[in-house]
């Protein structure tokens, strides 16, 4: 994880003045359903005293992290007719297909590490955006890290989402722990270790916290810990379910599913001071609650109709509508970032799949269908959506884009994984 970066700090960047305005232009339209992969060309850096293999270290991690995007096609070295000395020949680069290009430079100065980035368009055959990185050998992965977002914001017009991570549930037998792990699948960490049941983890908007719900006591209870681990704080015991559902954007709430009066019911928890207010009140059981992203509403599955579907609501809880007719199971409803699509899982042929549609239950499209696919958790940028596929008994935690391309496994080897949820940007 990403530590705070300050003057004086390990971390230092600087940015040129360059072409700020270049960020004007999108050379990567995302929301197209055709688009094609954008061909970019990285060259080994320039490395004076390269005993620790930094000039292929730097460009072939920067590759893997354009790569996970599926956005970008990384064209092969062994193409390349630029041999980089010099200055850069544009024409060898749009003669292999390449439409940006990727420089830069190394250097090892007693414990001190420099790097530098330089993006190229190629076809107009100017520069997009230089980086100097300063700190040690053990920030150079937060180097390419930065720069690779660099690249995404100046050729999608958004940064990427290379500084999160995705909390989840993994069960090993009757237990299940709270973990996190990068958005690339590394640096998996465990946050309990309490040889009980723990599920439901949802980040607080700052991404310095976790709540989730865990059996440790016996009751299903609410808890909060520190992202970076600790010792975790009682939210709320009351008797039968403490359902976690998400924060609200302040930080200041949670919403919860309480069965205190008999059945499941949501409530906006006010945990600073510990008040409740309960927003349905229907004899049929009412979960998996989540916040559009102006807080206006809240969508949640209620089997007040006979069978789970979707509804919508204001976040007062007035003005309840159902908004899934197809389908004789849907649940797990996320509202994406930018507030255009609700993600769920739904029962289609005799196996739950994810499905995307518009707050009002149209534009309906179903993103999986093989296997059992279930428990999605949208990125910050709404790029991307995580999820939990099962196939063949295998139960393995994935992701995929949010037209449901570019699936890929991130981790296995858990009996199951359950509740995937993905934090904001981490960049403290």
């Amino acid at each position: 994880m990403l530590k705070k970066i300050a003057i004086g700090s390990i971390l230092i960047f600087f940015m040129t003045p360059c072409l700020q305005d270049t960020y004007g232009r999108v050379y990567i339209d995302i929301d197209s359903p055709s688009l094609p992969k954008f061909p970019i060309a990285i060259t080994d850096f320039y490395c004076p005293v390269d005993r620790e293999g930094h000039s292929i270290w730097f460009p072939d991690q920067l590759g893997k992290f354009l790569k996970l995007t599926g956005y970008f096609q990384i064209i092969d070295k062994k193409a390349f007719l630029d041999t980089g000395t010099g200055g850069i020949r544009f024409a060898d680069w749009t003669a292999i297909g390449a439409e940006s290009l990727v420089k830069g430079a190394v250097r090892n100065e007693g414990n001190i590490l420099s790097s530098d980035f330089h993006l190229f368009d190629v076809t107009q055959g100017k520069s997009l955006v230089f980086k100097r990185y300063t700190g040690t050998a053990r920030d150079k992965r937060a180097m390419v890290m930065r720069f690779a977002s660099e690249i995404m914001l100046a050729l999608t017009g958004e940064a990427g989402v290379f500084d999160t991570r995705i909390a989840f549930a993994g069960k090993k037998g009757k237990n299940s722990e709270i973990f996190t792990i990068n958005f690339d699948g590394t640096d998996l960490t465990r946050l309990t270790n309490y040889r009980a049941l723990s599920i439901l983890p949802h980040w607080s908007p700052d991404g310095r916290r976790i709540s989730f719900t865990s059996y440790k006591r016996g009751n299903p209870d609410l808890f909060v810990i520190e992202a970076r681990g600790g010792p975790d704080h009682l939210l709320s015991n009351e008797s039968g379910l403490n359902l976690c559902g998400p924060w609200s954007s302040d930080g200041r709430s949670l919403l919860v599913t309480l069965s205190r009066d008999g059945n499941e019911e949501l409530y906006v928890f006010n945990q600073l001071n510990g008040k409740k207010y309960r927003l349905t009140n229907d004899a049929s059981i009412d979960v998996s609650p989540c916040w559009s992203p102006d807080g206006t509403k809240v969508a949640f599955v209620s089997n007040r109709s006979g069978s789970p579907q979707i509804y919508v609501m204001d976040a007062n809880g007035y003005n309840v509508k159902r908004i899934t007719y197809e389908g004789n199971y849907n649940t797990s409803p996320r509202w994406s970032p930018k507030g255009d699509k609700i993600v769920f899982e739904g029962m289609r042929g005799g196996n739950f799949q994810i499905l995307t549609m518009n707050p009002e239950g149209g534009q309906l499209t179903q993103l999986t269908g093989s296997g059992r696919n279930d428990s999605p958790s949208w990125s910050p940028d709404g790029r991307y959506i995580a999820f939990v596929s099962t196939t063949g008994g295998k139960s393995r935690l994935c992701i995929m884009n949010s037209n449901g391309s570019n699936f890929r496994i991130i981790h296995s080897g858990m009996d199951k994984y359950m509740y995937p949820n993905w934090s904001p940007h981490l960049n403290f």
